[in-house]
């Protein structure tokens, strides 16, 4: 081949290499972003550029669904109308355009996680200034400063827990206890800023993307000044039903 040829054919390919760099990275998003149960209709929206451009959606890293976006819209949707545990994992989408040419690098990963409620909520106590007690959807006041644990177990199903706040999101803390079956939550020295509702849930053995309904929930109400001043407690857990069938039993781990 000319050397001619040879440098009109690097030039294009180095043009082309630098405009695909300059396609910007997608986002992805889920709606709703939790509370997905068996039998739903949830909606992942990749969010890129107002360009004509061939959209892909990755499950679990490979490509499930694609689709030809005008360049008026600013996303493309995929929608599950009814959900199941076919659906749950994660995912991330990508696109390509000719005009520039170029193809985007992956999203960030998005989680959806399905709630089956077949699955028995966990069981939840809690702990502060040396009281123990198990909640039902109660609500409690506690001095500025105290150290607060919300304990969260299911001995049959439980692998890993998560604790929820109102208001957010995604959950606020995770523990994978060894062995499974408890997870222990403590907010060390809280502050108004820890006023909420809490709650649990926790994740089956062996299956990430599947969620247990919330459990019973607390309301926590910070006051101050502190009720007890420099006041600490180790973490205390209650649970109604032991590993061995055994009766109420409280612990500190």
């Amino acid at each position: 081949m000319a050397p001619m040829a040879v440098a009109l054919i690097l030039g294009w390919w180095l043009v082309a290499a630098s405009r695909a760099q300059q396609v910007p990275r997608p986002s992805l998003s889920l709606h709703p972003s939790q509370g997905v149960s068996l039998g739903d209709t949830v909606t992942l929206r990749c969010h890129l550029p107002r360009l004509a451009a061939w959209v892909w959606l990755y499950h679990d890293g490979g490509k499930t669904h694609n689709k030809y976006k005008d360049k008026e819209l600013d996303a493309v949707e995929f929608s599950f109308m009814t959900t199941s545990w076919k659906h749950a994992g994660t995912y991330r989408c990508q696109y390509h355009v000719s005009d520039p040419l170029g193809t985007s690098e992956k999203s960030d990963p998005v989680e959806l996680v399905v709630t089956d409620a077949r699955y028995p909520p966990p069981s939840v106590s809690f702990s502060f200034e040396g009281h123990v007690m198990t909640t039902i959807n109660i609500s409690i006041q506690v001095g500025r400063g105290s150290n607060v644990t919300i304990c969260c177990w299911n001995w049959d199903y439980g692998s890993a827990f998560l604790l929820h706040k109102g208001g957010h999101s995604a959950p606020v803390q995770r523990q994978d206890p060894s062995g499974g079956g408890m997870a222990t939550f403590t907010l060390f020295g809280v502050t108004p800023a820890d006023t909420g509702t809490y709650s649990c849930s926790y994740r089956p053995w062996g299956y990430p993307f599947v969620s247990s309904s919330l459990g019973d929930s607390v309301t926590l109400e910070v006051t101050s000044p502190p009720t007890h001043p420099g006041r600490s407690e180790s973490p205390m857990c209650m649970s109604l039903v032991s590993p061995m069938g055994g009766s109420v039993t409280a612990s500190r781990p």
